[in-house]
């Protein structure tokens, strides 16, 4: 099965990128995956234009592709302004309409106080709502006090089991009507850039 997660951590080292990793790793003990990790920071520019123009970067093409793909996904933002970020959102704007219907999703946020948490419930979890994936019960927030703290590996645990639970539920759900791999748009076209 296939794993796609998205991170949109904008420093290195990132610990919006180390909570990805470590809820993949806890996807995997759960049930295999080949996990194909997006790095949104890395496909800023493509982004931008393709948000202006409609036509994808062959790398943002593929990152795209990968999610589309997946047979599960995890997103993880840090939280700015009490919500995800820009380019998050961003990445997800230029996806296909129904790209996400029917994929499950684990949302996950990072961010400098326990008090942004809400934004799980009040920005991600609509939105992935609105995009017909279907989100797991359990979603994920790690404040900077939760690193190395009791909870945070119990609550990834659980979420990551949801999520494995329901990867082979929707692995075979239909394409929908429509939709058409960036690969091939792209090729049809003539290429990319």
């Amino acid at each position: 099965m296939k794993l796609a997660v998205v991170s949109a951590g904008l420093s290195t080292p990132s610990s919006t990128r180390l909570l990805a990793d470590r809820l993949a790793a806890a996807v995997h003990r759960h049930t295999p995956v080949d996990v194909r990790v997006v790095e949104v920071r890395d496909l800023a520019v493509g982004i931008a234009h393709a948000s202006t123009n409609g036509f994808p970067s062959k790398e943002l093409a593929a990152a795209q592709d990968a999610v589309a793909e997946a047979d599960g996904l995890i997103v993880v933002t840090p939280v700015f302004s009490a919500s995800y970020s820009g380019l998050f959102k961003s990445f997800f704007d230029v996806l296909e309409r129904d790209a996400l219907a029917g994929e499950p999703v684990l949302i996950a946020a990072t961010g400098g106080s326990a008090r942004h948490s809400l934004v799980l419930e009040h920005a991600l979890r609509p939105l992935f709502a609105h995009l017909r994936a279907v989100v797991v019960p359990t979603g994920v927030y790690a404040a900077s006090e939760d690193w190395g703290a009791e909870g945070l590996a119990e609550r990834i645990e659980r979420a990551a089991g949801e999520l494995a639970a329901l990867m082979p539920v929707t692995a075979a759900r239909p394409e929908p009507d429509g939709v058409v791999p960036f690969a091939e748009r792209l090729a049809a076209l003539g290429g990319g850039r």
